[in-house]
């Protein structure tokens, strides 16, 4: 299954989606407004949280991706969401280690397209878990221009994501977040800018629109100057997500992120609910 995923990776050069006129949700993921769902990872070796358990993460990781392909989710995101504080730039050899050992347990629990998110925006050490994981694509939350964070001043480097792309994993599809949660953009640029530039600068092959932290509703007006802004790029809702909203918010973009609503009592950090994944796919769906 390793193998076969990673053949699939390399099919596409950087940008078929915008080349054959497709999205990324129907190029990549083969469903038009999936479902992605998020794993996150419990603390990660070298964070300080880490205790020292690794086969206790990774059988989690396992878990819950089971837990969510069995709802019906359309693909997952793998993410180091247990390695508070997050470093602001590399987040270092223990965080990369145990993201690739992680990446590679999902990908042989489930057959799932599979992404990876290195908080807080290490991009480089993404496409190096997905080239050695089989990866489809990496969650990048400051592709362009810069943001205010917790973790002080957080700077893109597109240059460097993509040229990684490029050199290790041609295929693998780079999902920029725009005005993402816990931050604030640095400079006059609006919504519309960002997106502009993460796709026509950034080479972005989707945009990932959230509200203003983890779970916090996302803006509908947001998502619809974004799509305004990018024809024809997909635009996905990364926050926010419920099963009274799910189905409503699923009419007005191009797929939804799904992480707190899904795990045990709604709260980020925690194992999948599987009675929670099943409720909400079915509202999405309906």
């Amino acid at each position: 299954m390793i193998t076969a995923a990673r053949e699939r990776s390399n099919e596409s050069p950087v940008r078929p989606c915008l080349e054959a006129g497709l999205g990324f949700a129907t190029d990549v993921l083969g469903v038009a407004k999936p479902l992605i769902g998020v794993i996150h990872l419990l603390p990660l070796p070298g964070s300080p949280l880490w205790g020292g358990d690794i086969e206790g993460v990774l059988s989690g990781a396992e878990r819950d991706a089971r837990a969510l392909r069995d709802a019906g989710f359309d693909a997952l995101i793998v993410e180091n969401f247990g390695d508070v504080p997050f470093a602001r730039d590399f987040a270092g050899r223990g965080a990369v280690a145990g993201m690739a050992a992680a990446g590679e347990r999902v990908a042989r629990a489930v057959d799932l397209p599979i992404g990876v998110n290195v908080l807080r925006n290490d991009a480089l050490s993404a496409v190096a878990v997905a080239a050695a994981t089989g990866a489809r694509f990496i969650r990048v939350n400051v592709h362009v221009g810069a943001a205010v964070c917790d973790q002080g001043i957080v700077q893109s480097d597109a240059m460097a994501t993509m040229r990684a792309v490029r050199d290790m994993t041609p295929g693998l599809r780079v999902l920029a977040d725009v005005g993402v949660k816990h931050a604030a953009r640095l400079g006059d640029a609006d919504i519309e800018e960002e997106a502009r530039d993460a796709v026509d600068r950034g080479l972005a092959s989707a945009l990932i629109v959230t509200g203003r932290a983890t779970g916090s509703p996302t803006s509908p007006e947001d998502v619809e100057k974004v799509r305004s802004a990018v024809p024809g790029t997909d635009v996905l809702v990364g926050s926010g997500a419920r099963v009274e909203s799910v189905h409503e918010i699923l009419m007005g973009c191009d797929g939804i992120i799904v992480g707190s609503a899904v795990m045990e009592g709604g709260r980020p950090g925690g194992p999948i609910d599987a009675a929670r994944a099943k409720a909400l796919m079915a509202a999405a769906r309906a």
